[in-house]
């Protein structure tokens, strides 16, 4: 910030070690006990002192009148500018993207991801995506089911499913609708969805008065969506009841409007947009999300945005806990992120 000291290598040296410190036990950190850390000799006096300054530029709090000092968020944000992820062991790394290919969609990675984040970091694990206008279609498919119904299948080049059953008024065998499933994929696999469906609308006005009953098929079953996907987000999320073990200091009221915030998946999306508007493949960490909702005063985001096949972008987080293990959080999200970019597509 315009205006703020900056601090000198033992005071960032002594704000780390209280961080790192509190961390690992959650209380509040004494100078005696950063003297005995230390490789160099420094007296308690000396890093009390050093102390204080770090409180009155807003680093450090003092819970209690006879104890120790506790890392602020501005304390956190200073301590994680230092850090850097990690890489993954080579066999961890394969092993992850062994589990992501073995999915084959893009929503089994997803949820798979949302999965391998909360495990490795015991945290809440996010993943989501937001289908794109510029999705390419690879094919359909077309079934028809009892009274009146078809069940419509489209993929997109993503590897994205999307099942729709539609009522028809007038029933459409098996036998009428594989000559409309052969002419969308012999005419449209590889164009993207929204120029197909311009197209269609343009061979449909021309074709009017030659109307044969591929065409009257395929207009009843563009006009019940047959090229539209749901533009709804696919978010997956796994852990969220590891916060039930932090001390949020959160009232019951509380705890339960923020896991009523993480139960929506608008919440989750907005949550994502508004802390990780960062360039694709850059790691984000934001600390305290008060702005997000006020139950999320003490928790942490550490994410990354990156594109998929077809325009789609995706976003992987873990949601945690200020005093949580940054390294291993930014390293999990990281090799997420690295292993996605890598699927054969």
């Amino acid at each position: 910030m315009p205006g703020e000291r900056t601090l000198n290598p033992r005071e960032q040296e002594i704000l780390h070690s209280i961080v790192r410190s509190y961390i690992q036990t959650g209380e509040p950190v004494s100078s005696r006990s950063i003297s005995r850390r230390r490789n160099q000799a420094l007296s308690a006096a000396s890093i009390r002192n050093t102390m204080a300054d770090l409180a009155d530029d807003g680093y450090l709090s003092q819970p209690h009148t006879s104890a120790g000092r506790a890392p602020t968020e501005k304390a956190f944000r200073c301590y994680v500018r230092s850090l850097n992820a990690r890489p993954m062991g080579a066999a961890d790394a394969e092993r992850v993207r062994a589990e992501l290919i073995e999915e084959g969609t893009v929503q089994g990675q997803l949820g798979r991801s949302s999965r391998i984040l909360t495990e490795l970091t015991l945290h809440v694990g996010i993943a989501a995506a937001m289908p794109a206008t510029g999705q390419i279609l690879d094919h359909i498919e077309l079934l028809t089911v009892a009274d009146r119904r078809v069940l419509m299948i489209l993929v997109t080049r993503d590897h994205m499913v999307h099942n729709r059953v539609v009522m028809v008024e007038e029933p459409l065998s098996q036998d009428q609708l594989n000559p409309i499933r052969n002419y969308v994929n012999q005419n449209f696999s590889g164009w993207m969805l929204g120029d197909a469906r311009h197209e269609l609308l343009r061979r449909f006005e021309e074709e009017r008065a030659t109307y044969d009953a591929i065409l009257v098929g395929l207009t009843v079953l563009c006009q019940k969506g047959l090229l539209q996907v749901d533009q709804a987000p696919e978010v997956h999320m796994d852990g969220a009841s590891n916060l039930v073990s932090i001390d949020l200091h959160l009232t019951r009221e509380r705890m339960r409007d923020l896991f009523r915030a993480l139960e929506e998946k608008k919440r989750l999306i907005e949550l994502l947009d508004r802390f990780l508007e960062l360039p694709a493949g850059e790691l984000g960490v934001h600390i305290g999300l008060e702005e997000a909702h006020p139950a999320m005063k003490e928790l942490a985001l550490i994410g990354m945005t990156f594109p998929l096949p077809s325009g789609m972008l995706a976003r992987v987080a873990v949601l945690g806990p200020m005093r949580m293990h940054y390294e291993k959080a930014m390293s999990a999200v990281l090799h997420i992120g690295r292993a996605f970019e890598s699927l054969p597509t």
